[in-house]
C-alpha cells in the first residue's frame, strides 16, 4: 500500500502539469489581435525574457557556489562526536530545487505575454470572454507551480529512499534531510525573483506615474510615456514571475516543514509509520484536482457580473472539496488510537481539526484582506477622503489603514497557531499550514491573472482602442489588485504557520529543548531578528527610489531631446528604460539576498543554536506584521488612486482623473508600489528561507542532548517514572518506539501486545517487560532504579572525557562521580586537560 501512495504522489503533479499545457495550448489559440496590438506585446514578451536570462546568468553563479558548499558539507558524517546523516546528494537537491523554482517563474512570464494580448483583444467583444482568457492563463501559472512542486517533492523522497536503504533505521531521516537542499534551492531562487523582480517593477512603475502622470499629464500606460514598455514588463517579471517563484518555494517548504516533524511522530499504521510524513504530499497533491475543478466555477454572465464573486466561488469551491476529502484521507491513512509528538498525544480527528483550522485561517486571512484593500469598502474610502486635502494626509491615511490591517490578521494567527496545537501538537501547526496551502494553485491562478489583466489594459491604452476596452480590464485590473493583496495576506499567513514548524524541526535537530530569552545573548538574537525585516525592507525600499530616479531622469530627457514624442510623430526609446530596471534589479537584489542566507550561518556558528533559535524569533514575528502592513497599505493606497478613474463623491462633490485628490492619490500610489510589490511580498520569503538555512545547518552546530538524537532513535517522549523522581528528563528517553510510560497502565502481558504493535525490537520488548514484578506490576521502583542507572551512565562519560569545574561535575553527577573516580575531585579541578580523566577510573 505505501509503495501505491508514494507513487501516486508524483503523479497527482503530473496530472496537474498535463492541464496546464492543454490550458496553455487554449491561451495560444486565441485571437491576437491586429498588428499594433502584436508588436506592443512583443516588445513586453522581450524585456521581460531579457530580464529573466540577466537574472539567471548570475543566479547560476550563486547556485554552483552554494552546491559545492553543499556538497561538501554532506561528506561530513561527525561533528563534536554526534553523528551527522548527510549526503553530498543534498547539493543535487538544492540544484534541482533551484531549476524548478525558476522554471515555475519561467512559465508564469511565458503564458502571461501570451495572456496579455489575447485578454486586450477578448475585451473588444465582453468581460466575460476578458476574465475567461486571463483567468485561464493564471490558470497555467498555478498549476505549473503546483504540479512542479509535488512532481519534485515526491519524486525525489522516492529516490531518496532507494539510494539510502541501506542505512537501514536511518533511511527516511537522511532521504528528509537531503530533501531540505530541494526547498532551500527553491527559496533562494524565489527569493532573489521576489526582490529583483519587484525592484524592476516598480522603478518602472514609480518612472511612468511621476513623469507621465504628474509631469507630462498623459496616462502611465500611454505609447507616448518612455517607461510603459518597462512598466508592463515590470508586471511580468515581478508580479508573475517573481510570484511563481514565491508561491513555489512557500509551497515546498510548507509541505517539507510537516514532513521534516512528520518523521519523528509515534504511530503504528499500515504504511510503516510514513502515514505522517505522506499525508501532507497526499493532501496537496488532491488539492491540485479541487483547483481544477474550482475554476470551473469561475465565470460571469454579462458585463455587469461581479468579478470578485466568480472568483471567490471559484475559491471557496475549491477549499470546500479540499477539506472534504482531508477527511477521508486522514482517517484512511492514520490510525486509531493515540498518536505522539515530542509527549504531546492526539488522534487522528485532531489532526483534521489542525487541517480544518488552517482553512479557518486562510479564509479569514483572505476576508480580512480583501476587506482592507477593496474598492468601496472603509479603509480605502477614508483614504480617498484624505485625498481631498493633500498630499500629506494620503500618506498618513494609508499608512494608519496598514498599520490597522494587522490587527484582525494577527489574532487570526495567534488562534490558529493555539487552535492547530491543541488538535495535534507540532504536527498540528504543520498541517495546518499544509491544508492552508493546499489550494495553491487555485490561490496562485486567481492572484496571477490580475497582472495580465493590467498588461491588458497597458496594450489596450497604447493601441489606443475604444474607451469600453479599457473599462472593461480597468474592472478586472481593478479586482486583480485586491486579489493580489488577498494573495500576499494568504502567503504571509501560511509562512507564519510554516516557519513554527520548521522552527520547531530547527529546534529538535538542534538538540535545544527551549529558547531562554532570560539568556542576554538569546535575547540580543531576538531583538537582532526583529530588526532584519526593517533593514532588508529598507534596502528594498532604496533600491527602488534609486533606479525610479534612474528611471525618472531617463524618461525626461527622452521628452525633451526627442521632438515629436507628445505628437505621435516619434517613437520613444523603449529600450533604454528596460534597461534601467533591469541593471538596477539585478545589482540591487545581492545585499537583501546576501542578509536572509549568511545571517544564520554566521549567528549560528559564532553563538550556537539557541541564540539563532532568538534571531528566528525575532524575524518571524517582525517580518509577519511587516509583511501584513505594507502589503495591505500599497494595496488600499492603490485602490484609492484606481477609485478616481470611475469618479469618487468627497463632501457632496465628484472628483476624477487630473484633479487635486486625484494627484494625491497618485502620490500614495508611488509610495505604496514597493509596499506591496517588492518589501511587503518578499517578508514571507525571508522568514522561511532563515529557517530552512538554519534547518540545513541544525547538524553541525547541534549541542549534546536535547530533542533529538542522530542514532535513530525518537526523542522528547519521556518516561513518567523519572518525572515523578524529578530527574533530569533529558536522561531517560523512550526506547525506540516502545514508550514506558504506556506501560506503567497496562498488564504485563497487554505492555507485551503494545510493545508487538508498536514493532519494537526484542531488546527495546525486554525492556519493557523487564520493569513488572512477580505479580505481574509495573514496578515503579524498577523504573526509577533504570533512569537513574542511565542518567549516572551518560554523567560518568561526560566525567570520562573531562568536566570543566568540579562544580560543574558534582552537579550533574553528584555522589556516583566520587564513587566511581576515586580521584573525582582532582580529576575535575583539572579542568580541561583532554584525556585526563580518562586514566581515573
Amino acid at each position: 500500500m505505501i509503495q501505491s501512495v508514494m507513487y501516486a504522489i508524483p503523479l497527482l503533479g503530473v496530472v496537474g502539469l498535463i492541464v496546464m499545457a492543454i490550458k496553455s495550448a487554449w491561451v495560444n489559440k486565441q485571437d491576437a489581435g491586429d498588428k499594433n496590438m502584436q508588436e506592443l506585446a512583443g516588445y513586453i514578451a522581450d524585456g521581460a525574457m531579457a530580464f529573466l536570462k540577466a537574472e539567471w546568468k548570475v543566479l547560476s553563479i550563486f547556485v554552483v557556489f552554494a552546491a559545492a558548499l553543499l556538497a561538501y558539507s554532506g561528506t561530513i558524517h561527525e561533528v563534536n562526536g554526534k553523528e551527522i546523516h548527510g549526503s553530498w546528494i543534498i547539493s543535487i537537491a538544492f540544484i534541482i530545487g533551484a531549476v524548478f523554482s525558476a522554471t515555475a517563474g519561467y512559465i508564469g512570464m511565458k503564458v502571461a505575454t501570451k495572456a496579455n494580448v489575447r485578454t486586450t483583444q477578448a475585451a473588444r467583444t465582453s468581460l466575460k470572454q476578458a476574465l475567461k482568457v486571463s483567468f485561464t492563463g493564471g490558470t497555467v501559472m498555478g498549476l505549473g507551480v503546483a504540479g512542479l512542486a509535488i512532481l519534485g517533492l515526491g519524486g525525489l523522497f522516492i529516490v531518496f529512499l532507494n539510494i539510502f536503504a541501506d542505512l537501514g533505521t536511518n533511511t527516511v531521516k537522511t532521504a528528509i534531510e537531503v530533501l531540505t537542499g530541494f526547498s532551500l534551492g527553491a527559496e533562494s531562487i524565489a527569493l532573489f525573483a521576489r526582490v529583483g523582480g519587484g525592484i524592476y517593477t516598480k522603478a518602472a512603475d514609480v518612472g511612468a506615474d511621476l513623469v507621465g502622470k504628474v509631469e507630462a499629464g498623459i496616462p502611465e500606460d500611454d505609447v507616448r510615456n518612455p517607461a510603459t514598455i518597462a512598466d508592463n514588463v515590470g508586471d511580468n517579471v515581478g508580479d508573475v514571475a517573481g510570484m511563481g517563484a514565491d508561491l513555489f518555494g512557500s509551497y515546498v517548504a510548507t509541505i517539507l516543514a510537516t514532513m521534516v516533524l512528520g518523521q519523528e511522530v509515534i504511530v503504528a499504521d499500515n504504511f510503516g509509520g510514513m502515514s505522517p510524513i505522506l499525508l501532507p504530499m497526499v493532501i496537496c497533491g488532491l488539492g491540485i484536482l479541487f483547483s481544477i475543478v474550482g475554476t470551473w466555477f469561475v465565470t460571469i454572465k454579462d458585463d455587469k457580473s461581479n468579478v470578485q464573486n466568480a472568483l471567490n466561488l471559484g475559491n471557496w469551491a475549491s477549499m470546500a472539496l479540499t477539506v472534504v476529502a482531508s477527511y477521508f484521507i486522514v482517517n484512511w491513512m492514520l490510525p486509531e488510537g493515540i498518536i505522539s509528538l515530542r509527549g504531546v498525544e492526539f488522534t487522528k480527528n485532531g489532526v483534521f481539526g489542525a487541517i480544518l483550522v488552517g482553512t479557518a485561517v486562510g479564509a479569514i486571512m483572505s476576508i480580512v484582506t480583501e476587506y482592507y484593500t477593496a474598492m468601496g469598502k472603509a479603509p480605502v474610502m477614508s483614504i480617498i477622503r484624505q485625498s481631498a486635502t493633500g498630499h500629506a494626509t494620503n500618506i498618513i491615511g494609508g499608512l494608519s489603514v496598514g498599520m490597522k490591517s494587522t490587527v484582525i490578521p494577527i489574532l487570526t494567527l495567534a488562534a490558529g497557531i493555539m487552535g492547530s496545537y491543541y488538535c495535534a501538537g507540532l504536527y498540528g501547526v504543520a498541517i495546518a499550514a499544509a491544508g492552508m496551502m493546499a489550494t495553491t494553485a487555485m490561490q496562485l491562478a486567481i492572484d496571477a491573472f490580475g497582472p495580465i489583466a493590467d498588461n491588458a489594459g497597458g496594450i489596450a491604452e497604447m493601441s489606443q482602442l475604444p474607451p469600453e476596452v479599457r473599462e472593461r480590464t480597468d474592472n478586472l485590473d481593478a479586482v486583480g489588485n485586491t486579489t493580489a493583496a488577498t494573495g500576499k495576506g494568504f502567503a504571509i499567513a501560511s509562512a507564519a504557520l510554516t516557519s513554527l514548524a520548521l522552527f520547531a524541526a530547527f529546534v529538535g535537530i538542534a538538540g535545544i529543548d527551549a529558547i531562554n530569552i532570560y539568556k542576554a545573548n538569546v535575547l540580543a538574537g531576538l531583538f537582532v531578528g526583529a530588526m532584519i525585516p526593517f533593514i532588508f525592507s529598507a534596502l528594498c525600499i532604496q533600491a527602488v527610489g534609486k533606479a525610479a530616479m534612474d528611471m525618472v531622469q531617463e524618461v525626461r530627457r527622452q521628452f525633451r531631446e526627442i521632438p515629436g514624442i507628445m505628437e505621435y510623430k516619434a517613437k520613444p526609446e523603449y529600450e533604454k528604460c528596460v534597461a534601467i530596471s533591469t541593471e538596477a534589479s539585478i545589482r540591487e537584489m545581492m545585499l537583501p539576498g546576501a542578509i536572509a542566507l549568511i545571517t544564520p550561518i554566521i549567528v549560528g556558528f559564532t553563538f550556537g543554536p539557541e541564540v539563532l533559535g532568538g534571531l528566528l524569533a525575532g524575524v518571524t514575528v517582525s517580518g509577519v506584521l511587516m509583511g501584513i502592513f505594507q502589503s495591505n497599505a500599497g494595496g488600499a493606497w492603490d485602490n484609492a488612486k484606481k477609485s478616481f478613474e470611475k469618479g469618487v463623491e468627497i463632501n457632496g462633490e465628484m472628483f476624477y482623473k487630473k484633479s487635486e485628490p486625484h494627484k494625491a492619490s497618485v502620490t500614495g500610489d508611488t509610495v505604496g508600489d514597493p509596499f506591496k510589490d517588492t518589501s511587503g511580498p518578499s517578508m514571507n520569503i525571508l522568514i522561511k528561507l532563515m529557517s530552512i538555512v538554519s534547518l540545513v545547518i541544525a547538524p553541525y552546530i547541534a549541542v549534546q542532548g536535547g530533542l533529538t538524537d542522530h542514532a535513530g532513535m525518537v526523542n522528547g517522549a519521556k518516561t513518567e517514572c523519572c518525572a515523578m523522581d524529578s530527574m533530569d528528563m533529558d536522561h531517560c528517553e523512550m526506547m525506540g518506539n516502545c514508550d514506558m510510560s504506556k506501560c506503567m497502565e497496562m498488564s504485563k502481558e497487554e505492555c507485551a501486545a503494545y510493545c508487538d504493535s508498536m514493532k519494537c525490537t526484542p531488546a527495546q520488548k525486554d525492556m519493557c517487560q523487564s520493569m513488572y514484578g512477580a505479580d505481574g506490576k509495573f514496578d515503579m521502583a524498577k523504573c526509577k532504579s533504570m533512569c537513574k542507572a542511565e542518567m549516572e551512565s551518560d554523567c560518568m562519560e561526560g566525567c570520562d572525557k573531562g568536566c570543566k569545574t568540579e562544580e560543574e561535575c558534582m552537579k550533574s553527577c553528584g555522589d556516583a562521580c566520587v564513587t566511581s573516580h576515586k580521584e573525582a575531585k582532582a580529576c575535575c579541578a583539572e579542568g580541561e586537560k583532554e584525556g585526563h580523566c580518562k586514566d581515573k577510573k
